[in-house]
């Protein structure tokens, strides 16, 4: 656990006494580790162990299964394309693909710089508004391959200006 530092160690510790009374408190303890840490290495695996009793194979199989945590870290800015049936009728692959031009990464893979994460997503559930994108929450409707360029230029100002 040389990776951590003393912080993380006792945030994550603070997490796994939160929920010591729980009769299953595996998902809740790494929902806020993902939430707060940003990831799930092996060495916070190890920690939540060591805390809860639960081995690091059961751990690790849970955080490689649910798609919502991850084993790296993640950009400031997680750009999710849904490519749904809905979306890639209506181009969400180019979509994807320009997205990953730009920014010189692959769909699950993160800039150098940790600015920017891009995610395939099987749906978002809005059919509607196809072909959509999903950054950091905020749903992007009726993404056109020419609009990219734009919508990075806007988040790489936004995280300028903080």
């Amino acid at each position: 656990m040389a990776h951590l530092s003393g912080a993380a160690v006792e945030m994550i510790n603070s997490i796994c006494e939160k929920y010591k009374d729980e009769t299953t408190p595996l998902m809740m303890i790494l929902s806020d580790i993902q939430r707060q840490y940003g990831y799930i290495p092996l060495e916070v695996q190890e920690l939540v162990s060591k805390n809860t009793g639960v081995s690091v194979a059961d751990i690790y199989g849970v955080v490689s299964f649910y798609s919502f945590f991850s084993l790296k870290p993640k950009g400031k800015y997680i750009i999710g394309v849904c490519l749904g049936t809905a979306c890639y009728v209506k181009g969400a692959q180019q979509v994807v693909d320009k997205f990953s031009e730009i920014l010189g990464i692959k769909p699950g893979e993160t800039t150098e710089d940790l600015m920017f994460t891009i995610d395939a997503l099987r749906c978002l559930g809005a059919c509607g508004i196809a072909p959509a994108v999903s950054i950091n929450g905020k749903v992007y409707p009726k993404v056109a391959v020419n609009q990219i360029p734009g919508i990075i230029e806007e988040l790489r100002k936004e995280a300028a200006e903080k």
